[in-house]
């Protein structure tokens, strides 16, 4: 299901109710109050907001629903919610919350028949897979618990499975270039959105409107996720896509 019109998705991951800001998962620092940092993409022309709860799996507790519904609150763009969802019920929260769909990765990975459970009861469209994936050598391994806990499983193959399942989006971030702004893993990108035939979302490295561009250029990913070149003032959205539509791509 490829989209004709390329989509920008800023990401905040949310640390006790704050945005942070890392380099390969670590590092992290804090950067803002989600519900105003989402209104303000929404502002600048966001085609949808991404939410994670990036301690929530690790501490074993569920997603801040509170901070969740006050961010919901100011948005029309659609809101995807991650971190702390361990099954179908978490995940029904998060949407009454205000999510418009759910990312899913630890979980996922340790109890897939969640992928299909959650697809049957609130459509495939509501069910994002993330895959947190760093490169051993000629391949990409799947990390889970936001990254800190190496899996056996392959990158390619479990975007495969997770379509099959039900997945309705992918979600890709590649833990090598994570906040590193050298650009995106398009290797990586380009293998798994040309394997899986739902949407791709890229995620990890962005640091220039020109990394867009070209994980737009050499890969079909559907939309590109980006945290560091908004959080920090260097662009805008606007200021992207309207670079993007200078160069031929297609932006809503």
């Amino acid at each position: 299901m490829r989209l004709l019109t390329k989509r920008i998705i800023p990401c905040l991951d949310v640390v006790e109710e704050g945005v942070v800001k890392g380099v390969k998962f670590k590092n992290l620092r804090g950067v803002g109050y989600p519900p105003d940092m989402a209104a303000e993409y929404e502002r600048q022309g966001a085609d949808e907001i991404v939410f994670l709860d990036i301690s929530a799996s690790v501490k074993g507790r569920k997603t801040l629903l509170d901070i969740v519904k006050k961010t919901a609150e100011k948005l029309f763009v659609p809101l995807t919610v991650g971190g702390g969802i361990r099954g179908k019920e978490d995940m029904r929260d998060a949407l009454t919350a205000g999510a418009d769909k759910v990312s899913i990765n630890t979980v996922a990975v340790q109890h897939p028949e969640t992928i299909t459970a959650c697809a049957e009861d609130f459509g495939r469209q509501c069910v994002v897979v993330a895959i947190d994936a760093k490169r051993e050598g000629g391949s990409w391994v799947v990390y889970t618990h936001g990254g800190r806990r190496r899996t056996s499983v392959d990158a390619i193959e479990w975007a495969v499975r997770a379509q099959a399942l039900g997945a309705g989006e992918i979600l890709l971030t590649s833990m090598d270039a994570d906040g590193t702004q050298d650009g995106y893993d398009i290797e990586l990108t380009a293998k798994v959105a040309d394997t899986v035939n739902i949407p791709v979302i890229a995620s990890g490295g962005c640091g220039r409107p020109e990394h867009i561009l070209e994980v737009f250029e050499r890969t079909n990913a559907d939309a590109a996720l980006a945290a560091s070149i908004f959080h920090y003032g260097q662009h805008t959205v606007a200021e992207v896509k309207g670079y993007l539509k200078e160069n031929g791509v297609e932006v809503r």
